[in-house]
């Protein structure tokens, strides 16, 4: 499988980690986004006309999506990746959406800051603080009833497709301090075996006490 990369891109950060915890062999084509724009180039173009990273090649099969690839690569994992039940499959797809918002908001709070992308940076903000707090919420209730991921008992590629959008949230200015839920989720994705770290993606959480959910979401 060839996929076409960029290194500071979260969405194609996604697809990485996702092969590495799997198994799955991948053969990086790096692509110059900025300041090239070379994903705008006629070849990307005729690969994938969105304009966008990542493309995932596998013989005749062409995905330009990072969701796409992620269900693709998750299936072909088996051991729960899409999902244990149908139930759980169907919430893993809620998820999956909700990680387009995350890019549309936290993803687009750092991209404006970062390197100057159009857009209005507190309102980007503004979204990004609503989607955090409702991943909050959700990984709170989950560590309430015992539960670590968001769906099921094992991760999934809910849980890989949105760690990246959230782990660089304070490239945006949002920090993760008021969070300790996804704190906890986050020590536990990075705890995977296979695990690989992207650039921007640092480890300052483990500098901190660990979160005390009991005492910091009374």
């Amino acid at each position: 499988m060839i996929l076409h990369d960029w290194i500071l891109s979260p969405n194609c950060y996604k697809v990485r980690l996702l092969a590495a915890l799997t198994g799955q062999p991948l053969t990086l084509r790096a692509v110059n986004v900025h300041p090239g724009r070379d994903h705008l180039s006629d070849s990307y173009l005729a690969l994938n006309p969105a304009g966008t990273l990542p493309i995932l090649e596998d013989g005749d099969l062409v995905l330009g999506d990072s969701a796409a690839i992620l269900t693709l690569l998750g299936a072909r994992a088996g051991a729960g990746w899409s999902g244990q039940t149908p139930e759980d499959t169907a919430r893993i797809a809620g998820w999956l959406a909700f990680a387009q918002d995350l890019s549309g908001s936290a993803g687009q709070a750092r991209a404006i800051d970062m390197i100057g992308a159009p857009g209005s940076l507190p309102e980007a903000q503004a979204r990004g603080r609503a989607h955090l707090r409702r991943l909050e919420q959700a990984l709170a209730e989950r560590a309430l009833a015992g539960g670590t991921f968001l769906v099921g008992e094992t991760p999934s590629i809910a849980d890989i497709a949105c760690f990246p959008h959230v782990m660089l949230a304070p490239d945006g200015g949002l920090s993760l301090a008021p969070y300790p839920a996804i704190r906890l989720w986050s020590r536990a994705v990075r705890a995977l075996p296979g695990f690989i770290e992207m650039p921007g993606i640092h480890r300052l959480h483990e500098l901190s006490p660990e979160p005390e959910m009991e005492t910091e979401l009374r």
